[in-house]
């Protein structure tokens, strides 16, 4: 019998100040819109993958340039 491998994506939470996270993010990133970075509280996954097609980015690239954000803006 043969299993299937499953990925398992590792749940992200924002946090902090948002606005200047995605004001830092369309410096990083000028291709950005508002309306990508647009985000609702509980609704990451949305965010994330609005960013990976606007990017053309994998969901672990989105995620740690997202917390390198987090940390920049402290």
């Amino acid at each position: 019998m043969q299993t299937k491998k499953t990925t398992k994506i590792d749940s992200f939470r924002l946090s902090g100040d948002w606005g200047r996270q995605s004001t830092f993010l369309q410096g990083q990133f000028p291709e950005l819109t508002d309306d990508d970075l647009e985000f609702e509280e509980g609704k990451e996954d949305e965010l994330i993958k609005r960013i990976e097609l606007r990017l053309n980015k994998k969901h672990d690239e989105v995620v740690n340039f997202l917390k390198k954000g987090q940390l920049a803006t402290f």
